[in-house]
C-alpha cells in the first residue's frame, strides 16, 4: 500500500500460493478456445484496432466462473484492504483473462475511458511459465521524467498501479503471454460514471 502511495504502483513476486496459481492457470487453459479478440472504448464504443491493441481476452463473472472462487476471495481481500489503508471506497471490480499471442502488443495508454471514470487500480497478475527474456512481453511503465521500468510477466508476479495515473504499454510479446487483468472500481461497473 506503501509503494502504491508513493510510486503510483507496486510490483509483487509469488502473490499466490503454488496451489492457487495451478488452479488458476488451469481454468484459464481450459478456457483459452472461448477468448475473443479485445478492443478498445467503452460499451458501445469498443471497437477493433489491432494497430493499437492485439491481445485476445475472456471476461470473467465471479457468480458463473466459482471454481475460481479462491481467486475471488483473494480479489475480495485485496480490495478490502485497498479500502481499508488508502481509503479508497472502492466498491467492485471487473476482471478477464488475456492472451497476447506472438506479435502481440498494446500501445501507450491509461486504463481509464474517455466516458467513465471509475476504474482505480489496475491488476495484473500473470500465468506464463519458463518465461525468458527473449519471449518479450514486457509490461512498460512509463515515468514522469521520461525513464520507463520494463516488467517481465513472470508466473505469480503481480503489478497494481493506479489506472488514471500510470500510462503503460504492452511491448510485443513472442509467445503467448497470459494473465488475469482487472480493475477496481469506485461504482459498479454497469453504472460508471459517464463524462461529456
Amino acid at each position: 500500500m506503501d509503494e502504491i502511495a508513493n510510486k503510483n504502483y507496486v510490483v509483487i513476486d509469488d502473490f499466490l500460493s503454488k496451489t492457487e496459481y495451478q488452479l488458476l492457470r488451469s481454468v484459464f487453459i481450459k478456457k483459452l478456445p472461448s477468448f475473443t479478440p479485445a478492443g478498445i472504448g467503452a460499451l458501445n464504443e469498443n471497437k477493433i484496432v489491432e494497430g493499437i491493441r492485439g491481445d485476445h481476452t475472456l471476461w470473467l463473472d465471479k457468480k458463473r466462473d466459482t471454481e475460481l472462487d479462491p481467486i475471488w476471495n483473494i480479489i475480495d481481500e485485496t480490495m478490502s484492504i485497498f479500502n481499508r489503508y488508502c481509503f479508497l471506497s472502492l466498491s467492485g471490480y471487473e476482471f478477464h483473462f488475456a492472451n497476447y499471442p506472438p506479435g502481440g502488443h498494446y500501445d501507450k495508454h491509461l486504463d481509464q475511458f474517455q466516458k467513465r471514470n471509475n476504474r482505480t487500480i489496475s491488476f495484473v497478475l500473470y500465468l506464463n511459465e519458463n518465461w525468458q527474456k527473449e519471449d518479450g512481453g514486457e509490461l512498460e511503465i512509463f515515468h514522469e521524467d521520461g525513464s520507463s521500468l520494463f516488467v517481465e510477466p513472470i508466473g505469480t508476479r503481480l503489478v497494481m498501479f493506479r489506472s488514471d495515473l500510470v500510462p503503460h504499454a504492452v511491448i510485443k510479446s513472442n509467445k503467448n503471454r497470459y494473465s488475469l487483468t482487472g480493475w477496481f472500481l469506485q461504482t459498479p461497473s454497469p453504472l460508471g460514471q459517464f463524462l461529456g
